[in-house]
């Protein structure tokens, strides 16, 4: 019977070392003890406004769409379309963002 080693994946010694001084020079910088690093800051977009089921039904319309052609423009299921114009659901961030592009650029949902 041959018997089988386990060989587990281990950080060198000097990896590790490494690892920890940049940890230690980040947090001397968030403490305000060292200077000179090159720090970009980005600000981060606000999450989408939330809509009422009459500006979803509103944007599907002026799309000229069906719920169902609407639904897969977007990527989501007919039935997750009903829900939000009927009040059943909110649309997540994510469908929220897709929601803003359609009322604001629809072409660029309706070319891809």
């Amino acid at each position: 019977m041959s018997k089988k080693t386990s060989k587990k994946a281990h950080m060198s010694e000097e990896t590790f070392a490494e690892l920890m001084k940049s940890g230690e020079q980040a947090l001397a910088y968030e403490r305000g003890e060292r200077r000179g690093y090159r720090v970009t800051r980005i600000a981060a977009p606000r999450p989408p406004k939330a809509m009422s089921r009459t500006q979803i039904a509103r944007i599907r319309k002026q799309l000229h769409c069906s719920q169902s052609v609407f639904a897969r423009v977007l990527n989501v299921s007919a039935k997750t379309v009903q829900a939000w114009e009927q009040g059943a659901r909110v649309p997540s961030d994510a469908a929220l963002k897709l929601l803003t592009i359609a009322k604001k650029h629809p072409e660029v949902l309706l070319e891809a």
